[in-house]
Formats: C-alpha cells, sequence, structure tokens
C-alpha cells in the first residue's frame, strides 16, 4: 500500500505551483460546496470548510467530495477545537479517522500537554490559533500572542504545526513570522474583513517565498462570479510576489 501523502507534502507542493488562496466554504451545503469547488480546484492551495456551519452529513460530503474528486487539495477543518486530552482525543478520532480532513484548526487556552493527541497525528496538520483576525482579538491575545507562537515552536516536534494569524494584524503577522521561523501561517481576514494583501505578503513571507494560506470566504462564496474573485485573489497574490 502506498504511504498516505502528508498535508504538508500536499501544502508545499500547491506552493510550488505558486498557488496560495484558501477558499473558506461557510455556507453548510454540500450542493453549494461543489458548485464552489467545481469553479475553483485549479486554483486554490487548500479548501477550509467551517465545522460551525455545518451538519456531519453535508460536511462529510463536502469531504468526500474534495477527496474524491481533487485528492491533492488539502482540507483544513476550521474547528476551534481545544478542551482537556481526553476529550481531544476523541475530537482527533473524529476529526482526522472519521471524517479525513488533513488539517484542523485547535485553540491553545488548556496548553500544549492537552492539545497532544493532536500534535501525535504526524501526517496532518495543526493550526493553532495565535492572533485572530477579529476586531476584539487583543483583548486577551495581545497579552500572550508572542508567548504562544513562542510555545508553537517548542510543541513542534513533529513538524506538523502552523499558525492562524488573522491579515487584519500586519505588525503583529510580522513579529510572529520572526518567531516561528518558516512554519505555516493560516491567514483569515482576506476580502470581507478588509485585511491588506500587500502588508500579508511583507510581513508573512517565509524565507522561500511561500509559506502562506491565504483564505477568503465571503469574498469569494458569495460573489457574483466566485472563479472570477478566486482569480482575482490569485493575480493580486502572484503580482506582488514579482
Amino acid at each position: 500500500m502506498a504511504k498516505a501523502t502528508s498535508f504538508l507534502d500536499k501544502l508545499k507542493a500547491k506552493w510550488d505551483e505558486k498557488k496560495f488562496v484558501c477558499i473558506g466554504l461557510d455556507q453548510g451545503n454540500f450542493e453549494f460546496d461543489k458548485k464552489i469547488i467545481d469553479q475553483t480546484y485549479d486554483l486554490v492551495c487548500s479548501y477550509k470548510p467551517n465545522a460551525a456551519f455545518y451538519k456531519e452529513a453535508e460536511l462529510q460530503k463536502t469531504v468526500s467530495y474534495i477527496k474524491g474528486a481533487h485528492p491533492d487539495i488539502p482540507i483544513i477543518l476550521d474547528a476551534k477545537r481545544g478542551d482537556v486530552e481526553n476529550t481531544n482525543k476523541a475530537y482527533a478520532k473524529a476529526i482526522f479517522d472519521d471524517l479525513g480532513v488533513d488539517a484542523v484548526t485547535v485553540n491553545p487556552y488548556l496548553g500544549g500537554e492537552a492539545l497532544q493527541p493532536f500534535f501525535e497525528r504526524k501526517g496532518r496538520g495543526i493550526f493553532v490559533l495565535v492572533k485572530t483576525s477579529n476586531p476584539g482579538a487583543g483583548e486577551f491575545q495581545d497579552q500572550i500572542y508572542k508567548v504562544i507562537a513562542e510555545h508553537v515552536v517548542i510543541w513542534n516536534t513533529n513538524g506538523n504545526i502552523g499558525v492562524v494569524v488573522g491579515a487584519t494584524y500586519p505588525k503583529e503577522l510580522a513579529e510572529i513570522r520572526k518567531v516561528v521561523g518558516d512554519m505555516p501561517i493560516l491567514i483569515p481576514g482576506i476580502g470581507a474583513q478588509g485585511g491588506d494583501l500587500e502588508s500579508v505578503l511583507k510581513n508573512g513571507l517565509n524565507s522561500n517565498k511561500q509559506g502562506l494560506i491565504i483564505s477568503s470566504s465571503r469574498g469569494i462564496i458569495f460573489a457574483p462570479n466566485p472563479r472570477e474573485a478566486t482569480l482575482s485573489l490569485d493575480h493580486k497574490i502572484k503580482a506582488a510576489l514579482k
């Protein structure tokens, strides 16, 4: 049996193709998702369904469709899971074994020991929330985002961890990139939330001029023409990279 391709291998292959756009699937309906996927699969580095919007059956249909039609495209489940270790074991099983996605977002509030059931999944991607894109993120995160980034580096013994940093905080993004080195950074907040793309690229690219997963949800999935919206973002990224 051939060895399964790891999340990071899939992601790096997309980066090598100069693909950095991640589409956030926030509608919670498989037929809606299928139309988006069919229009954009050749332009993206990943898809990111948000677990909060889905009934289980619809989420499974969407994940199964991507895996069947486009197995080279990694799937990141935006779940923001984070509980005590025993509960996280159940979450990890449900997310990776039952649903079968490639990566997940997690909350670091309970500490690294509690997150071990995720971190030990060597072929999967684990994205730790460090500085989120919402306007009120600074209420607590401004006190601890650097500390979290430093701990993520310590936790990353299997080389499968990334971080989540909002496009709406470019200064903090630059600081976090310095701390985490070439680690993947998932960037929400482009599009409807108003994050500036050029600032993201200036402050977030790693030493290989890669390392970013630039996520847009509403700005693409609710656009009159989702493919054109994706192409526009893709072209802007490529133009800024030159």
